[in-house]
């Protein structure tokens, strides 16, 4: 295995990690949630009330898609950049 195959495992493995990192830091949710239902005070009232807002929470789903997406590249570019070697006949 030469120094590019291994800079495209290290790279790919890398960012497989990172994704896995990400999704345990943003509460590991197994779906993507793009709108999260919050609490609200009303100031003059003083009631609460429930509003959704936009924000993207990554889930399994889209982790495992990227990981896979990743794999298959990475796996791919240390096929392409292989030494390859003359045969003696």
């Amino acid at each position: 295995m030469n120094r590019k195959q291994k800079a495209a495992l290290i790279g790919g493995m890398t960012v497989v990690l990172l994704a896995l990192v990400l999704w345990l830091l943003n509460g590991s949710e197994f779906f993507t949630k793009t709108q999260v239902l919050i609490d609200k005070k009303d100031e003059l009232f003083g009631t609460t009330y429930k509003e959704w807002k936009n924000t993207l929470i990554p889930g399994l789903d889209f982790i495992l898609a990227v990981s896979f997406i990743t794999v298959i590249i990475s796996l791919t570019l240390t096929y392409l950049l292989r030494t390859k070697r003359k045969e003696i006949a």
